[in-house]
C-alpha cells in the first residue's frame, strides 16, 4: 500500500471526518464571534481525544506493540 493510499484511508476514518467537521465549524464560529462556552468544551474534549489516540498509535507503532 502506498503512502498516498494510507493517507486517504486515515482521512476517511469517521474520527477524522468528525474532527475536521468540528474544526470547520469552530473556525466559522470564531470568525463570526458566536462561540458558546459549551461548544468550546465539547470541541476541546474531542480534539484532545483525537490527538491522544494518534499519539498512542504512534508510540505503539514505534515500540512494536499492537493497538
Amino acid at each position: 500500500m502506498s503512502i498516498k493510499d494510507k493517507v486517504i484511508k486515515r482521512l476517511a476514518s469517521v474520527k477524522s471526518i468528525v474532527t475536521l467537521t468540528l474544526t470547520a465549524v469552530f473556525a466559522y464560529l470564531a470568525v463570526t464571534g458566536n462561540i458558546a462556552q459549551d461548544f468550546m468544551t465539547i470541541y476541546a474534549v474531542i480534539i484532545a481525544f483525537y490527538f491522544g489516540t494518534q499519539s498512542q498509535k504512534s508510540s505503539g507503532d514505534s515500540s512494536g506493540e499492537e493497538g
